[in-house]
């Protein structure tokens, strides 16, 4: 049986919150946010840094990691996360992952964390309008945790495989069965670059200088094109090939004959002429849920009149 949790439209998870750059945009555009971090020392800093946010009662931070159905069943209350001492980004509760990220010259250190029942979360604080998963590994638990509740968040994102394209299908077919019918693969070094749309669709307008490693624009700010379930994966496809070709240890990267530089420059640029980004990338995948179309009016009226009013003040 799901539960009849309700939403709120002015609320957004940040699940992997690192230093708190994508949850800190959130609460400048108005929005209240329910934030996770399994790492301590990052929890730590976000505390100090988003301060004001806390005693206001409009950001809640949830130390601790995510686990997925069976562990939370059980009733563990510590489990081990592997922390990153070069990349901080890179901390998961993932064994694979750790070692996948020493072959890449990290290190990293076991600590054990409380864990976190995020059904219990959304039970606690509702659902969110958007929710942003970057969790190095377990994405797709946070996706099917919704399978519990009658409500979903408008919009959702999470961090894509890059390594399997099964991987990637089985992320979409999840997202499509809880009703998501609209897509975007994001890549994510052109983030930097962007800026929130005037006036805004989403909460308040902010002028924002995206750090590298944010996720970025949101939801009805996107601009990008919606597509299908069947044209993003096609997408796919070629982003996938473009990091097997191109990626961090790509078929083609292992080439050292005379004129294969050349040969990398025009593979890349063939696929570029396909995925319109960069080669290999980094993607995040954005959902639309098919009833946010429905409320698409509304919030553009009300975030307008939002900023209508901050500017008068």
């Amino acid at each position: 049986m799901r539960s009849d949790t309700p939403k709120a439209h002015d609320l957004i998870y940040d699940i992997g919150m690192h230093k708190g750059e994508d949850t800190e945009f959130y609460l400048r555009k108005g929005f209240r946010v329910v934030a996770f971090e399994a790492d301590p020392d990052l929890a730590s800093h976000c505390r100090t840094r988003l301060r004001d946010f806390i005693d206001q009662g409009r950001l809640v931070i949830v130390e601790g990691a995510i686990v997925d159905r069976e562990a939370a069943d059980a009733g563990l209350k510590k489990t081990r996360f592997y922390k990153s001492d070069t990349v901080s980004v890179w901390g998961t509760v993932r064994s694979d992952w750790a070692e996948r990220n020493m072959k890449f010259g990290t290190s990293s250190k076991s600590i054990e964390v409380d864990t976190v029942d995020f059904g219990e979360v959304i039970q606690k604080y509702g659902v969110p309008h958007y929710m942003k998963i970057d969790i190095e590994g377990l994405d797709l638990v946070c996706v099917k945790a919704m399978e519990q509740f009658s409500v979903p968040p408008d919009f959702i994102s999470l961090e894509s495989s890059k390594t399997r394209f099964a991987d990637i299908q089985r992320e979409i077919e999840v997202l499509e069965k809880l009703g998501y019918n609209a897509f975007q693969a994001v890549e994510q070094s052109a983030v930097p670059a962007s800026q929130p749309p005037w006036p805004a669709t989403e909460g308040e307008y902010v002028s924002q200088k995206f750090q590298e490693g944010s996720s970025g624009l949101f939801g009805s700010e996107l601009g990008g094109e919606w597509k299908s379930k069947g044209a993003v994966l096609r997408q796919y496809r070629f982003i996938r090939l473009g990091y097997y070709l191109l990626g961090d240890s790509g078929v083609l990267n292992r080439w050292r004959f005379r004129g294969a530089e050349r040969l990398r420059l025009v593979v890349s640029r063939l696929l570029r002429f396909f995925t319109k980004a960069s080669i290999p990338g980094w993607y995040d995948t954005h959902a639309r849920h098919r009833t946010a179309n429905q409320l698409k009016g509304g919030s553009q009226r009300t975030s307008l009149e939002g900023t209508l009013s901050a500017v008068r003040r």
